[in-house]
């Protein structure tokens, strides 16, 4: 919220940036490594406990991670001088593995270890912008910027095809989520493909073909997981949201060398509507259920997914089609990104009581509705979770099932590709 304040008062010549900072490239770091860089910090803290049942970053271990990522966005500010601000930027990422070394690497499901990849990547891709920012090898800092975006969406795409499948059975009596195992494959080899084309061939006709398949890949896999209910139901809606307005970057991203479409339609297109309308989704909902309140959204929390989506109008639609207010619409977007985020996913008093009471139950509290299930919901798939659902016992088994099957058997429980029952059963 902050840096989109400096970031407009910036644009308007109110604040001037730190020596040796340009506003774009500043504005581009402390959305991707900054606010979405949190983003992962924080969903990986929470999640990856219950994925393993090992704890992760607590108390003062914890306090450091955050101090540390304060520090970095406060570092240029302060007079700190550039390579400094460098080491404290790319530490980040390197301390966050750290701490989540243990539980990833020794959980049963190796898969999990691919976010130490990512983080490794992200650690890299700071580098490479420091590299440049530090006048060492400035043709590396666009470099760095994208494989950030990169595995963003990477990131993205694995949290997506683990978290949408599920609530959209868990949230709509009857649905079924089908993930297909060929397109979910087709997926994330696109994406790595896509990562290195960027870094060997940026810009080029090939890395647009890798795009427009990546996201036409995502509309495949929409479509297996789609019902239309899910618009009804602004907590789920705005997750589907979300993930169609990064199909949609993707597929713009693709066809930007192909045509005159300017590249920055489709990376805010991707950044502010795909990443900023997800990850907002996502935190509503998961703040609803590791407090066990209903999973329903508050009108203003409404108000904030609204405000959020159209943001991403403002920012990727409209300059397109009214150029001549270039300005005025970023002025827009960037009031309705600041006020989205705002806007409270707290129910009312009553609710706040009860789930006062329930926050013992922590980390394996489930919501109410389809919000039962929640903190295990985040590990679709993923071993060691026990989501305890009504009837069905906290020592449940959990056993693997084909990825297309439908939605099991009754009396079972249905966790993204595994089936919950009860003992015996």
């Amino acid at each position: 919220v902050l840096a989109i304040g400096v970031w407009l008062g910036v644009l308007r010549g109110i604040f001037a940036l730190p020596p040796g900072l340009d506003g774009v490239s500043w504005h581009a770091h402390e959305m991707l490594f900054g606010y979405v860089g949190a983003v992962v910090a924080g969903f990986l803290l929470t999640a990856v406990r219950n994925w393993t049942g090992t704890e992760t970053a607590t108390g003062a271990t914890l306090a450091g991670l955050a101090l540390l990522w304060l520090a970095a966005r406060l570092a240029p500010w302060l007079g700190a001088p550039l390579p400094l601000f460098a080491a404290l930027d790319i530490a980040i990422f390197p301390m966050l593995a750290l701490s989540l070394r243990r539980a990833l690497w020794s959980g049963a499901n190796r898969t999990n270890r691919v976010f130490l990849v990512i983080l490794a990547g992200m650690a890299l891709a700071a580098l490479l912008v420091h590299l440049g920012l530090n006048g060492i090898a400035p043709a590396l800092a666009p470099r760095g910027s994208r494989l950030m975006l990169d595995l963003i969406v990477l990131t993205l795409l694995l949290v997506a095809g683990r978290v949408l499948p599920f609530f959209t059975e868990r949230g709509l009596g009857g649905a079924k989520a089908v993930s297909r195992a060929p397109v979910e494959r087709v997926t994330y080899t696109l994406a790595v493909a896509l990562l290195v084309a960027d870094q060997v061939g940026p810009g080029g006709r090939f890395t647009g073909l890798l795009a427009i398949a990546l996201g036409l890949a995502q509309l495949v896999r929409l479509a297996g997981w789609h019902d239309r209910r899910a618009w009804g139901k602004p907590i789920l809606g705005v997750l589907y949201s979300g993930y169609a307005w990064l199909t949609f970057g993707l597929i713009l991203d693709g066809l930007s060398p192909f045509s005159s479409l300017p590249s920055t339609t489709a990376l805010h297109a991707i950044t502010v509507g795909g990443f900023g309308v997800f990850t907002l989704g996502m935190m509503a909902r998961v703040t609803l259920g590791h407090t066990g309140r209903p999973m329903h959204a508050s009108p203003l929390t409404v108000l904030a997914f609204a405000l959020a989506n159209l943001a991403a109008v403002l920012r990727a639609v409209a300059p397109l089609l009214f150029p001549g207010a270039y300005l005025a619409w970023i002025d827009a977007a960037g009031i309705c990104w600041t006020l989205a985020p705002t806007a409270d996913p707290v129910e009312p008093p009553e609710d706040r009581r009860r789930s006062s009471r329930a926050d013992e139950h922590l980390p394996q509290m489930l919501g109410d509705n389809d919000g039962a299930g929640e903190v295990g919901a985040i590990e679709h798939g993923i071993d060691e979770t026990h989501v305890r659902e009504p009837g069905v016992s906290q020592h449940s088994v959990v056993e693997p099932r084909p990825v297309d099957q439908g939605a099991g058997q009754v009396g079972t429980a249905q966790v993204g590709p595994f089936q919950i029952r009860p003992p015996g059963a």
